[in-house]
C-alpha cells in the first residue's frame, strides 16, 4: 500500500484500487477507512465463502457511525465493471423498484472496493445465484435470537442450547455466530429446500420452543411480548429477508465483528462482553483457529417433512 494525496493504493487480486480519504474515522473509537480495508484484507479467505454468489445488500456510513448510515441495496453510481452484479425482480419495493442490480461480493477486489465505499455492514440472502443470476432456492436456515430487554445474550446462548437439541433431533447440525449488536444467529445448512418449505419448519420449531420455555422464549412479531425474553426470529427464512454475513462488522460506536463462534463458547457464556470480537481480536482467532463456520460450507443437510 502507498500513500498519495488523492488516497491511498490497494492491490488484490491483480487490480489496484485507489481509496480516498483512507484516514476518516469511521468509528468514534478511531477506526479508520484504513483499518477497515486492512481488516478486510486479512479477513477474505474466511469471509469471502459466506457471501460469494449471494446478492449483497450494503450499510454504508461515509460519515461515520456518528453521521447518518444508509441501506443499499441498488449497485451505486461508478461502480467498476469488473464488479459483478445481477438484475433481479423487487417485488414489494418500498421504492416502487420493479428491479434491484445488486453487487455480488465473489472476490477480494470487491471486497475492498466495498470497505473503499464506507460499507461497514454485508447482509446477505439465504440462497444464491448461479453463474447467469439464476435464483437458487435457499442452502440456509437461519435463526435470529434477539434478546429483549433485560434480557442478553447470555439468555440467548441459553435458547440456542436447545434449539441445537431440537434440531439434533431431526438429524440436523447447527453453526452459531455472536451478531455482533445484541443477540446470537443459528446456521443450518440445507439441501436445496423452498422458502415457504424453510420458513414453515423454522416457526414450527420455534413455536414449539415457545410453548416448552414460555418465560424465556417467544415466537410472535409483538415487540411488546419481547421483555425478558428471546424472540425466535422464523421469518429470517423469508427469502426477501437477509441477514448480515459472518465476519461483517456492525455499526456501532466501536467496531465490533458479527463473528461465528464455537458450541462451547456458547456453553460457557456468562456475560456479553464474551461473545463481543473486535477486528483485531478476530484475525487473531481466525489465524489460531481458523474458522468455526468453515464446514457449514459442505454440510447440506435434508428437512424433515
Amino acid at each position: 500500500m502507498t500513500e498519495h494525496d488523492t488516497g491511498e493504493r490497494f492491490g488484490a487480486g491483480g487490480r489496484t484500487l485507489t481509496v480516498g480519504n483512507p484516514g476518516k474515522e469511521l468509528y468514534p473509537s478511531g477506526f479508520t477507512k484504513r483499518d477497515l480495508l486492512r481488516y478486510l484484507e486479512g479477513i477474505a479467505p474466511v469471509l469471502l465463502p459466506h457471501v460469494r454468489s449471494r446478492p449483497a445488500s450494503f450499510k454504508r456510513f461515509p460519515d461515520g457511525t456518528d453521521g447518518e448510515g444508509f441501506f443499499q441495496k441498488n449497485a451505486p453510481r461508478g461502480t467498476p465493471d469488473w464488479v459483478r452484479t445481477v438484475v433481479l425482480p423487487s417485488p414489494g419495493s418500498t421504492k416502487g423498484r420493479r428491479e434491484v442490480e445488486y453487487v455480488v461480493v465473489d472476490d477480494l477486489p470487491t471486497l475492498l472496493w466495498a470497505g473503499g465505499q464506507a460499507v461497514l455492514e454485508l447482509h446477505v440472502p439465504q440462497w444464491r445465484v448461479g453463474p447467469r443470476g439464476g435464483v437458487r432456492r435457499p442452502d440456509l436456515l437461519v435463526f435470529d435470537l434477539d434478546p429483549g430487554a433485560p434480557a442478553t445474550v447470555v439468555e440467548c446462548c441459553r435458547v440456542a442450547l436447545e434449539l441445537r437439541r431440537m434440531l439434533a433431533e431431526d438429524g440436523l447440525r447447527a453453526w452459531p455466530k455472536a451478531s455482533g449488536s445484541k443477540g446470537l444467529h443459528l446456521y443450518v445448512p440445507v439441501a436445496s429446500a423452498t422458502g415457504a418449505r424453510a420458513t414453515r419448519y423454522a416457526r414450527a420449531l420455534a413455536e414449539r420452543l415457545a410453548r416448552q420455555e414460555p418465560d424465556l422464549v417467544v415466537a410472535r412479531m409483538d415487540r411488546s411480548l419481547r421483555g425478558g425474553r428471546v424472540f425466535v426470529d422464523w421469518n429470517q427464512n423469508n427469502p426477501a429477508r437477509t441477514t448480515v454475513a459472518p465476519y461483517s462488522l456492525r455499526a456501532g460506536k466501536e467496531p465490533v465483528v458479527a463473528a461465528p463462534v464455537s458450541w462451547e463458547e456458547v456453553g460457557a457464556c456468562r456475560s456479553p462482553q464474551e461473545l463481543r470480537f473486535p477486528p483485531e481480536g478476530v484475525l487473531a482467532r481466525v489465524g489460531r483457529d481458523g474458522d468455526p463456520m468453515a464446514d457449514a460450507e459442505d454440510a447440506r443437510q435434508e428437512l424433515p417433512h
